[in-house]
């Protein structure tokens, strides 16, 4: 069978998508906007761990940017396939950089309580749960259909790219001025710029009109839709719980202060490394595209991920501690690609907003949530424990995936997935 999404010419295929003015505006806006996110979660981390040394609040921190996504994602999705994808960008920015400046304002004034900050974050959580199915799903409409899945390759690694120097331009500038007030100067400035780049957007022709009448199904569309579909309810659900189980983004303030013994620079390069490696693995993926034995693949590279987590729970020596990561996030951008890349071909565009909703609730379950149970089991466990056991967990849950969900073991192509190997 075709796929759905011809491959460009081999002379312009790593390239394609950079034809489309509106893909570079739009990624030159998420780079900015993740990089002030980035930067924003080494000052939190640090200023909240530096208050309490207590790792259950740091818990507190992703369950509080966690909820908002779970609680609002059937409205959120409907939002994005309702309402104009870009306006709804543009609010969400202009929100976060609002946000970033009420966290600059808690430390001016030098309180030592941790709950205004968490009621910041709540509003933090809000506007990222908006923000996520709106930039899922408005990706297709910018390209060709021939170049969506070059669009993912470098959207991704674009991504990376900001998640690798965020947190390292974070804890520099925390460690600079000695504080967590100039980084959330800096995020606002990183906000508002992304608002700009969003504005320079043309109205994508889809969201002219004719939406209406496609949108008005049930708010549940989207969970019924992903519920029914075995390959993209198996890749969700694998990252969500493999993640969710291995991560261990939360507890390395306590790696950087306790462990290893050294200061926010530190914290800031370990946050860095995990998208170091997945970085290099995104562009290789923009200029090597996956064509075959996807679904394996993917299954191999979380079971990588929780490997390479147990190796940096076991560490003690910084240089290991940074590879291991890098190499984690190395092979979570394999599962991160193939399964965007089968969500979005998959989904009808109607429906896109929806879908992206369920897949930013996993997402940030699998990210916040997991940054909950990271804390959460360290109070009573300790880090490293917390650690070497959810790669352990990562590890279980590949090999329980395989057996659950055999079609997407057998996706051949990820923008095909209806080519089975």
């Amino acid at each position: 069978m075709s796929s759905a999404y011809p491959v460009p010419a081999p002379q312009a295929a790593w390239r394609a998508a950079f034809r489309h003015r509106d893909f570079n505006c739009f990624q030159a806006a998420r780079i900015t906007s993740v990089l002030g996110m980035q930067m924003q979660g080494v000052a939190i981390g640090w200023q909240v761990y530096a208050l309490t040394h207590r790792p259950i609040d740091l818990a507190w921190v992703g369950l509080a940017q966690f909820l908002p996504s779970a609680f609002l994602s059937l409205v959120t999705g409907h939002a994005a396939d309702r309402f104009n994808r870009r306006s709804i960008l543009l609010v969400c920015h202009a929100a976060s950089a609002g946000l970033s400046l009420a966290l600059f304002g808690l430390a001016a004034a030098g309180g030592t309580s941790t709950l205004p900050i968490y009621a910041v974050l709540v509003g933090v959580g809000v506007a990222r749960a908006f923000l996520g199915p709106a930039n899922q799903a408005i990706l297709p409409s910018l390209v060709a259909g021939a170049d969506f899945g070059n669009a993912v390759a470098w959207g991704s690694s674009f991504w990376q790219t900001a998640t690798v120097l965020g947190p390292t331009l974070g804890g520099l500038v925390y460690a600079a001025f000695a504080g967590a007030g100039a980084v959330y100067i800096a995020c606002a400035g990183f906000s508002l710029a992304a608002l700009a780049f969003v504005a320079a957007l043309r109205p994508p022709p889809a969201l002219r009109g004719a939406r209406a009448t496609n949108t008005r199904a049930s708010l549940l569309a989207g969970v019924r839709y992903v519920m029914s579909n075995p390959i993209v309810l198996g890749a969700m659900s694998l990252d969500l719980f493999a993640v969710l189980l291995g991560g261990a983004t939360a507890l390395l303030p306590i790696f950087a202060r306790d462990v290893l013994n050294l200061g926010p620079w530190a914290l800031g390069a370990l946050r860095s490394a995990p998208a170091a490696g997945a970085l290099v693995t995104g562009v290789l993926l923009a200029l090597r595209p996956m064509r075959r034995d996807a679904g394996v693949k993917m299954l191999l590279c979380v079971a990588l991920f929780g490997f390479a987590t147990i190796v940096f729970g076991l560490s003690r020596n910084f240089a290991v501690s940074l590879f291991a990561l890098a190499v984690a996030g190395a092979a979570d951008m394999v599962s991160v690609f193939v399964r965007t890349t089968l969500v979005q071909v998959a989904t009808p565009e109607a429906m896109r907003g929806r879908v992206s909703a369920v897949n930013v609730v996993c997402v940030g379950a699998s990210n916040e949530l997991g940054e909950f149970e990271s804390g959460l089991t360290a109070q009573f466990l300790g880090a490293k424990a917390s650690v070497v056991l959810g790669g352990l967990g990562t590890l279980a849950v590949v090999a329980l995936w395989a057996w659950l969900f055999p079609a997407l073991r057998r996706v051949h192509r990820p923008d095909d997935p209806s080519a089975q190997s």
